[in-house]
């Protein structure tokens, strides 16, 4: 959805930050790396169950996801070898972050859980190999209600209000679920239409 709506303004209102970290000697890749120390931290620290630090970490994830890309733009190194750093470091960052929930909630909930952000991992990972397989063949499979902007922004609101993380969990879960299943229909009736051309 983020993709769809407002990820040009956005983009726009990040090159010249973009443009002014690469002036400064700032690389691409360095911030992606960046990026996925602080997911590692943000996993630490939420294990151990301070979550408001944990959310911080969780922005310093995304800020760096944010300006990775407007400075490889902005810098003139954008290249096949970044994007495909950017994406794995992606999938990477995901997979930090729900262990450390996953963590915290074997840790202080009883029963099984802290196999919620378990499930939401790997519908998450199933809607970004969706997108990656579908591009890889020629088609779209942007789209869908809960994408990776989307559950950054509701996993630091379950930090920010820990009483309702489960709940929001249960919620991301059910979205990501609807949206692997939207991008799969989307994929489908395109490659129906390519067959019976």
């Amino acid at each position: 959805m983020f993709d769809g709506n407002w990820r040009s303004a956005v983009n726009r209102g990040l090159d010249p930050i973009g443009a002014a970290l690469g002036r400064m000697g700032v690389g691409a890749d360095a911030v992606t790396a960046f990026g996925i120390a602080m997911a590692a931290v943000a996993a630490v620290v939420i294990g151990r169950g301070q979550l408001i630090l944990g959310l911080v970490f969780l922005i310093l994830t995304g800020l760096s996801d944010a300006f990775d890309g407007p400075i490889a733009k902005a810098s003139g190194t954008s290249s096949v070898r970044g994007a495909f750093f950017d994406s794995v470091s992606d999938r990477v960052c995901d997979a930090l972050l729900f262990a450390g929930v996953a963590w915290y909630l074997g840790s202080t909930e009883p029963g099984r859980i802290f196999m919620l952000p378990v499930a939401l991992m790997a519908v998450a990972l199933l809607v970004s190999y969706q997108r990656a397989k579908a591009e890889s063949l020629g088609l779209d499979a942007k789209g869908g209600l809960m994408e990776r902007a989307e559950r950054f922004f509701v996993l630091g609101a379950g930090l920010a209000f820990s009483f309702v993380l489960i709940p929001i969990l249960w919620a991301m879960l059910a979205l990501t679920a609807a949206t692997a299943v939207y991008r799969f229909a989307k994929v489908w009736r395109q490659a129906d239409s390519l067959h019976s051309v």
